[in-house]
């Protein structure tokens, strides 16, 4: 639910006393922005429903409003001297789950009699000030509040609050003199819904709010390179990189390159829009992609593990004119892409003093406006194109995603928010450019939040990345499942003792593996989930928040966690998912997911873009236009993926659509049979692989790719036999194929296509 007031609406002075005090206080700490004010009722009760970010959430609600609001209020809280005047003043209601039944129905009583009475309420129906960055499950005081109440129950989002004065950063207090203020916060106001709405709903609601609240950031970002030329300002002495042959590099030094390289290409980039690179992870591929930025252009990661034809079509695609490569690379990728090729080898080549003098001075002394003019980024905007990456091309041709800078940077800030990275964090730069984490997290994550990066161009030498974790003192990994695998077996134990955060995803992260690496490495690797198009964050789990009195469950096994902040999802019928019907929590469908981040279209794809980008109406979908249609608020992304929601928000992906066989017209799930084989063989890597053939009877048949040993393979056909999965689920014995490994993609991911092709050849 949306307002539809201006999104730049400005605060108006309240008339209500209180808020005209509340605005007082917040307005020399605060700068609020309200949405959707009209949503408010002039006169009568109504219950408002708010998320809870900090200790002054009353405030800003109260300075929000002209009519004076009731808050239920923590009953530790309302009793501290410092409070309990003014919560007296306020009429505010003492709850706490630790009172009496009879004392907090009667709280509860008390709401709901204010409400009949006329009055505002506003329940904070988390029951805690959120400290783990996400939505909290929604308590049910809603519906004993509600009870034969005839009255609305208003949405409200905080967003902004987070990360300011009297908030929660990884369970830690923020105080105000440690806190940046003035600070930017939207109060947003959803329709009314009805009295009956469930927890649920309401809960759902606010995230929407919150999603459109994320929009009103874009005004206050900068462009990817000016985020860079800020922290090489501010801090040039942090930590920036490290790769093999470059131990170590600051963010000083790093503009300094930076501007030398780009003072070299800007003759050669003259009228391209997009340029071509073709380096692995490494520190001269970090300062080619900056210096692109800094020339205002938008540089085009080329994926090293295509074909030489698919690998031409995206060249062509782009209309790449120069690709920046390295002959050491080239000879040992044995693959040349077409097009003009730039060796760094020759374009870093014999510095001259004049050279390294300007490019010093520059990066010391000229301020960014100065740089941008010189470079040609002056006009870059948030809405720019910042990069294509092309999709893996696991079930297809590859398609050029386009991400804008207010895509990157919005995803940036969406996972900052979640698993609190900053400047005291080393990343591993183990996923390739051309892999949208790999773009996302190791390139732009660092200009924005100020985290060191650790390159490595192998992400299948365990050994080498053992050693490089632990000469760096990395804490913090991105990988997939596959990978994970491959350390379980060749890293020791101390090498990982640094590590803080795993975080996988392109795959499924098997429950045995999960705790495998757990008991080996002493740490349990987060899964989340993402797709290029999003930029590519969607949700992920994170750690649980555990005090005197908290509980606060940030990851579940078996989920992908929640939607990233100012994400939400619906999960929809997969027949027809644009008709705004959701499906209720526990049952699986298609996800379907909004947010800031999602991408602005395919590369002259129009009707591709279309058939995946569309406003939630069951109308016609929209007219492409020449490049495809740009990402609004109002659009939603059809990620092709079945999943399901539960009570608390935490989703989990039941399958893909096109991995779904239609037997007997039934639909019967790769994915869950997968697992069930997996957990009866009793193995921690992936062992199994199910894919559907054509069948003249029944449409298709499944067929098992597998890597047990064949000796292994009668008492898993007899476990299989008496397990609990449907018969129709249940694989034949002939159907099981053995294999030496799965065909595999660059980016770690199980190469759907070629596993397809195997299953036919075998079932043949």
């Amino acid at each position: 639910m949306t307002s539809n007031n201006p999104p730049h609406s400005e605060i108006s002075t309240p008339h209500s006393p209180r808020g005209f005090w509340a605005l007082i206080v917040t307005h020399s700490i605060y700068r609020i922005r309200i949405v959707g004010r009209d949503h408010i009722p002039e006169k009568g009760g109504a219950l408002f429903v708010c998320n809870h970010v900090s200790y002054v959430d009353a405030l800003l609600l109260t300075a929000a409003t002209d009519r004076p609001i009731r808050f239920l209020m923590f009953k530790d809280i309302y009793e501290k001297p410092w409070v309990k005047p003014f919560a007296k003043i306020g009429r505010a209601i003492p709850v706490s789950s630790e009172q009496r039944p009879r004392e907090l129905l009667h709280a509860l009583q008390t709401a709901s009699d204010a409400i009949r009475a006329g009055e505002v309420v506003c329940i904070f129906a988390e029951g805690q000030i959120t400290r783990i960055g996400q939505l909290l499950p929604f308590r049910r005081g809603i519906e004993r509040i509600m009870k034969d109440v005839d009255a609305p129950i208003v949405p409200v989002a905080l967003d902004g609050v987070l990360g300011g004065p009297m908030s929660f950063r990884r369970g830690k207090l923020i105080h105000l003199f440690t806190a940046h203020c003035p600070h930017l916060v939207t109060v947003s106001f959803g329709q009314p819904m009805p009295a009956n709405a469930t927890p649920f709903a309401v809960r759902v609601a606010i995230q929407e709010l919150q999603v459109n609240a994320w929009q009103s950031r874009r005004e206050r970002m900068q462009p990817l390179h000016r985020n860079f030329i800020r922290m090489a300002h501010e801090h040039p002495r942090r930590f920036a990189f490290a790769d093999a042959q470059t131990p170590k590099i600051n963010f000083g030094t790093a503009l300094v390159k930076t501007i030398f390289l780009a003072r070299r290409l800007k003759k050669i980039w003259g009228g391209q829009g997009m340029v071509g690179v073709y380096l692995p992870p490494s520190v001269p591929g970090a300062l080619v992609k900056y210096a692109a930025f800094l020339c205002g252009k938008a540089p085009v990661n080329l994926n090293y593990t295509l074909s030489e034809t698919t690998l031409a079509a995206c060249v062509k695609q782009c209309d790449l004119q120069t690709i920046i490569t390295s002959r050491k690379f080239i000879e040992k990728i044995k693959l040349t892409p077409s097009g003009e090729l730039i060796y760094l080898e020759d374009l870093a080549a014999k510095p001259t003093m004049p050279e390294k003098l300007t490019a010093f001075a520059l990066a010391k002394l000229a301020p960014a406006f100065v740089l941008e003019r010189l470079f040609g980024s002056a006009r870059v905007g948030m809405d720019d194109l910042a990069t294509v990456i092309f999709s893996s091309g696991s079930t297809g041709e590859p398609k050029g995603v386009m991400l804008s800078q207010f895509n990157l940077l919005a995803n940036v800030k969406q996972c900052g928010e979640v698993i609190a990275l900053d400047d005291s964090q080393r990343l591993l730069g183990i996923l390739p450019f051309f892999h949208s984490f790999g773009f996302t997290v190791t390139l732009c994550v660092p200009l924005v939040l100020g985290c060191g990066v650790v390159f490595y161009p192998n992400p299948l030498d365990a050994r080498g990345i053992g050693a490089t974790v632990r000469e760096h003192e990395v804490t913090v990994m991105l990988a997939t499942a596959t990978f994970l695998q491959i350390y379980l077996r060749g890293v020791a134990p101390e090498d990982f003792g640094s590590l803080k955060l795993i975080v996988t995803g392109a795959e499924k992260l098997p429950e045995r593996l999960a705790a495998a690496f757990e008991e080996r490495f002493g740490i349990r690797p987060f899964e989340g989930y993402g797709c290029t198009e999003c930029s590519p964050a969607v949700a992920v789990n994170t750690w649980d928040y555990r005090a005197a009195g908290f509980y606060q469950v940030g990851g579940k096994h078996g989920k992908i966690g929640q939607p990233v902040p100012g994400m939400c999802v619906r999960i929809v019928d997969a027949e027809n998912p644009w008709n705004g019907q959701s499906l209720p929590p526990g049952e699986a469908g298609m996800l379907l997911v909004r947010g800031p981040n999602i991408m602005l279209g395919y590369l002259n794809q129009p009707a591709k873009t279309a058939d995946v980008l569309r406003p939630m109406v069951a109308a016609t979908p929209p007219s492409p236009s020449e490049h495809g249609d740009e990402a609004s608020p109002s659009l939603w992304y059809c990620t092709g993926d079945m999943a399901m929601l539960d009570e608390d928000g935490f989703l989990q992906i039941t399958g893909r659509l096109n991995r779904f066989s239609k037997i007997g017209g039934e639909m019967v799930p790769h994915l869950k049979i997968e697992e069930k084989l997996q957990e009866l063989a009793g193995v921690p890597e992936v062992a199994f692989v199910v894919m559907g053939v054509p069948d003249e009877k029944k449409g298709e048949r499944l067929i098992v790719l597998h890597k047990i040993a064949e000796a292994d393979l009668p008492a898993l056909l007899e476990k299989v036999a008496a397990c609990d999965l449907p018969n129709l689920w249940k694989p034949k014995s002939d159907a099981f194929h053995r294999v030496e490994s799965f065909p595999m993609l660059g980016t770690g991911k199980l190469d759907l296509r070629g596993v397809k092709e195997m299953a036919a050849k075998l079932a043949e």
